[in-house]
């Protein structure tokens, strides 16, 4: 055996925080998980809501989507959660009003701080801004603000700030163009 020292090595997160996230992983997969897409919003919103999390009426949450954390998850008018979107929001998610996140989409709010040899956790919010949309299969890191009106195009990596009314892709993301409205 070695003579590591191991209390460096705790984890962040109380066993309050574990026990809740426990619960709540079980209630979604027994209540909201087996509905079917086009059934339930205002159920799933219910369990979401139980458990902190703040959403409009409006929003949408498949029953495919995965949230490590309710109580930091915000949603406003009209936003939606697509298909088997991933957020690990150990640190608030926000998606801003007429967004959406589709489907395969990684929200990311924690890592690990490599510079000290305990590696602790570290997390910063993700905010998606008004009349944005997050192409499939997007990872979004975390400390990322998508700018209001931003298209972030499929399977992009974004790890900086996204412009507002911008357009971006690949890995890592970049501008592509600007947004332009012709209605």
């Amino acid at each position: 055996m070695s003579n590591v020292d191991l209390s460096q090595y705790n984890n962040t997160l109380t066993r309050k925080n574990q026990i809740a996230r426990l619960i709540w992983t079980m209630v979604w997969f027994i209540f909201a998980k087996p509905l079917p897409r086009s059934l339930g919003n205002s159920w799933k919103l219910f369990l979401l809501r139980l458990f902190g999390a703040k959403l409009h009426k409006t929003s949408v949450v498949y029953s495919s989507v995965k949230i490590y954390m309710p109580w930091n998850l915000e949603m406003h008018e009209y936003s939606c959660l697509a298909p088997y979107v991933d957020c690990y929001n150990v640190d608030k998610i926000i998606v801003g009003a007429n967004s959406t996140v589709s489907q395969k989409t990684y929200l990311c709010t924690a890592s690990h701080d490599i510079t000290k040899t305990s590696i602790p956790l570290i997390t910063a919010p993700i905010m998606i801004k008004d009349q944005s949309w997050v192409g499939a299969s997007v990872f979004i890191g975390m400390g990322v603000t998508i700018g209001q009106g931003a298209v972030v195009g499929a399977t992009a990596s974004v790890f900086k700030n996204i412009e507002p009314w911008t357009i971006v892709g690949g890995n890592p993301a970049k501008l592509i163009k600007k947004r332009v409205l012709n209605d």
